[in-house]
């Protein structure tokens, strides 16, 4: 139920892992300010980490797991593929280089983090080679339209678990959700406070206001009651508690109606829809 959720809820992936509904996003943050973070994230009890390659703290990630008192089994961290790794081999070499910064024994969930390039089929092959080997638990994309993941389908041997795609009610992939959800794929939000901009919308704040929550918690869980794994980025500890405080009252579905019809398209990051 809704209402009943928890910060260690998870969604049963179509292969059967289940990952963690609420996690730290880590894009930006570097050096000692990473271990800061995840520690902090650790004491409000987050438990799902969200980096890339792209982001530089891989090392600093994996630092951050290994000096916390937590078994590894209870920590589910992501990490991503960037763009000049696309390729059979350069992909497989890219994953285990990071698997070496990390110091870990494997990965959770490995994605790609961007459709573009020429090499998306053998790219994913090499996703599902690592996935057979075991070394990644799950594995999917990242910023994939509907049209990106019909291609990834049709060539797909292992259908992707993730799509993580920038989500808020100001940028509401409706139709993507849904076309997720059809085709069992579990769909993962990054950047759901618009990286602040969307922070101080008038509506958002009446709703907020409403809830006695903070504009930022009213986003956050308007993602969870989509039922879309969500991943809040903040090197901030007041921060990082209060994003986690989103468990304690459930967004009405007339309200959650309205939260819907506040969608303008508006990305704050990346628009993947040119991308062929």
């Amino acid at each position: 139920m809704l209402n009943n959720l928890t910060i260690n809820d998870k969604a049963k992936l179509n292969n059967g892992v289940e990952i963690l509904c609420f996690g730290l996003g880590v894009y930006l943050i570097h050096g000692k300010s990473v271990l800061e973070s995840i520690q902090w994230a650790f004491e409000a009890g987050y438990r799902h980490i969200d980096t890339a390659k792209f982001y530089e703290n891989e090392k600093e990630v994996g630092q951050a797991i290994r000096n916390s008192a937590i078994p590894r089994l209870e920590i589910f961290v992501t990490t991503k593929l960037w763009n000049d790794d696309h390729g059979y081999n350069n992909a497989r070499k890219a994953f285990y280089k990071s698997l070496e910064r990390f110091g870990l024994d494997y990965i959770d969930l490995f994605l790609i983090h961007w459709p573009g390039g020429n090499k998306r089929e053998e790219t994913w092959k090499a996703l599902e080679s690592l996935y057979k080997e075991g070394v990644c638990k799950a594995i999917g994309v990242s910023n994939y339209t509907i049209s990106h993941l019909r291609n990834t389908l049709e060539i797909a041997e292992i259908i992707p678990q993730i799509n993580q795609v920038e989500f808020s009610p100001f940028l509401y992939q409706k139709d993507l959700l849904e076309f997720c959800i059809s085709n069992n794929i579990q769909l993962e939000a990054y950047s759901p406070l618009g990286k602040g901009s969307i922070l101080n919308d008038s509506k958002l704040i009446e709703m907020a206001n409403k809830y006695s929550k903070s504009a930022a918690q009213i986003l956050i869980r308007w993602c969870l009651q989509h039922r879309v794994v969500v991943i809040p980025k903040s090197s901030n500890k007041t921060r990082i508690f209060e994003n986690a405080n989103v468990f304690d009252f459930q967004i009405s579905a007339d309200d959650m109606d309205k939260l819907d019809s506040f969608n303008k398209n508006l990305h704050v990051t990346w628009d993947p829809s040119g991308v062929k």
